[in-house]
């Protein structure tokens, strides 16, 4: 989860970036294309793991693709470009908060007091570590903090739906299945879409984006993210109830202001060490949870 959560910390910054000189849907078609290569080739690589999927579980997977690329991943671009990456970063702080509220309601589980506990310190301590970062509930830029939160929720129903699939099939097999489903979902709804078809940032330098910086980022986010982050994700959830996989995310704007230390010097307010302080408890409160 670790690892996991390091690559998802870049994730909201290069998506952001990548907007610079791409429209977000033309964004989430070609992170599809790459997610779908990664996963292409694993299965080429793992064929010993490839398994006929049984007719009940058909509709369910195509579900999940559905709320993979042409909601989660087009909600979560679009936002970002909107708004802002901090922003970014705070709707999914809340997503251990809807896993609770949907297993809750469709699986009716009910989570023990530590973890809801647990998930509202790490909002807690998350949330004052975005403040400092530059979040803001109350921004203007409310169109994009809405999409985002969409597209957290879409994450979270992905999380709670996918675990029981992901025991049965593999993690990263059923990681491969929504991609490809979900690449063919987003497909015609890309083509429908009323948006003008503009390719300029994949070959000339748009905004002051280079576009071999562009093709890079596209790259990171279909191969790295959507890729070996997605399985991961799906691996966490063979392992862990969604509840204590979900609250992870609450680490990302922490690692990633570690990992801006490490690499270039920036030294964390205090108000980032208290708010990191507390995230890190209600991490390990729901787990114990």
């Amino acid at each position: 989860m670790l690892v996991q959560q390091l690559i998802a910390a870049s994730t909201h910054i290069v998506a952001k970036s990548v907007t610079h000189s791409l429209h977000p849907t033309m964004v989430v078609l070609f992170r599809a294309f790459f997610s779908c290569i990664f996963y292409g080739s694993w299965m080429i690589i793992r064929r010993s793991q490839v398994k006929r999927i049984d007719a009940e579980d058909r509709l369910p997977i195509i579900l999940l693709g559905l709320l993979n690329i042409p909601l989660n991943q087009l909600l979560f671009v679009w936002g970002v470009q909107l708004g802002s990456a901090p922003n970014a970063a705070l709707a999914y702080a809340l997503s251990p908060a809807f896993v609770l509220v949907i297993m809750s309601v469709f699986m009716r589980e009910r989570p023990s007091w530590k973890k809801r506990i647990g998930v509202a310190i790490a909002f807690a301590g998350t949330a004052l570590v975005l403040i400092d970062k530059g979040a803001r509930l109350s921004s203007d830029l409310f169109l994009g903090n809405i999409i985002v939160l969409t597209a957290s929720l879409a994450w979270s129903f992905y999380t709670v739906f996918g675990r029981r699939l992901a025991i049965k099939y593999g993690a990263f097999y059923l990681t491969a299945c929504t991609m490809f489903v979900g690449t063919i979902l987003y497909i015609p709804i890309y083509l429908l879409l009323p948006l003008p078809f503009d390719t300029s940032g994949l070959t000339s330098v748009v905004n002051g984006v280079d576009p071999a910086m562009t093709w890079f980022q596209l790259f990171f986010l279909g191969m790295i993210t959507s890729g070996l982050g997605f399985g991961l994700w799906y691996y966490a959830l063979t392992h862990w109830d969604p509840a204590k996989v979900s609250v992870f995310n609450n680490l990302q704007p922490i690692l990633t202001t570690i990992l801006a230390f490490f690499l270039f010097s920036q030294v964390p307010t205090p108000l980032f060490v208290v708010g990191g302080a507390i995230a890190l408890t209600g991490v390990i409160v729901t787990q114990r949870g």
